[in-house]
């Protein structure tokens, strides 16, 4: 009996591999919608209509130690980090928003569950910076109990290395282009539960993609707009694909 368990156990993880569709996260949100902007409040909740896996962002900390949503080191010249949260919440996104904080964004993320927020800590060339940075982003997260809703990402392989010893429930993805590349075997080890590497990067190495599913990391690729690629990464069978056209990738990966 235990036998006939275990290989149905063995059948089952199979076929979930096999039958799996590619899913889709938002780059920035879903941002290309009239009144929207990338990293915006909005661009979440427009992600949060059209079905998409997760939508991403990009966080930084202040000098009081607040995490805002913003792409950039600097927001119209005022430096991220070295600011106060007060000099900066005033400051205005394209679209006529203001300055959004993780704290705000995360309270938005709650209003839909089934939408994952995929929170890239960025690169810092000080390390410590980038150790308060995950220590406060995975407090934040931990304080409103959404460990289950958010899933990591980042450059630096210090960010990555923090959050696994500060996460052991949330996914942690190493990012990565044509410098600094990691091979699955080795993330696995480090106890990275994802790659995340520039789509040129996998379709020149097709073979992580079947390294990372033996060791049992996730594949995602970024940011893919053409079709074309997209649909050539769907038939590679990487997990997640992230895009600025998630709803163009939505109809393919359905197919």
């Amino acid at each position: 009996m235990k036998n006939k368990i275990l290989v149905a156990a063995a059948l089952l993880a199979f076929s979930a591999s096999v039958f799996a569709k590619t899913e889709v996260i938002a780059h920035r949100g879903y941002w290309k919608q009239a009144g929207s902007a990338k990293n915006s409040i909005s661009s979440l909740t427009n992600a949060q209509t059209i079905g998409v896996y997760g939508s991403e962002i990009d966080v930084h900390i202040t000098a009081d130690k607040v995490v805002v949503v913003n792409h950039d080191d600097s927001i119209q010249g005022h430096d991220i980090n070295t600011s106060t949260y007060s000099e900066l919440k005033n400051l205005k996104l394209e679209n006529g928003e203001t300055l959004p904080t993780l704290a705000a964004y995360l309270e938005q993320a709650q209003k839909k569950t089934s939408v994952k927020i995929i929170i890239e800590i960025k690169y810092k060339k000080d390390a410590e910076l980038e150790k308060r940075t995950a220590l406060e982003v995975v407090n934040l997260v931990s304080d409103l109990k959404m460990e289950k809703q958010v899933e990591y990402i980042s450059f630096s392989m210090n960010v990555c290395k923090e959050l696994v010893k500060l996460s052991l429930e949330t996914p942690i993805a190493y990012l990565a282009y044509k410098d600094f590349v990691v091979s699955p075997k080795e993330l696995k080890e480090l106890g990275i539960s994802g790659l995340d590497y520039h789509y040129s990067l996998l379709l020149q190495k097709p073979e992580f993609i079947e390294e990372a599913k033996a060791v049992g990391i996730t594949v995602n690729v970024w940011t893919v707009n053409d079709p074309i690629i997209i649909q050539k990464l769907i038939d590679l069978k990487v997990d997640f694909i992230t895009t600025d056209e998630p709803v163009k990738a939505l109809e393919l990966s359905a197919k």
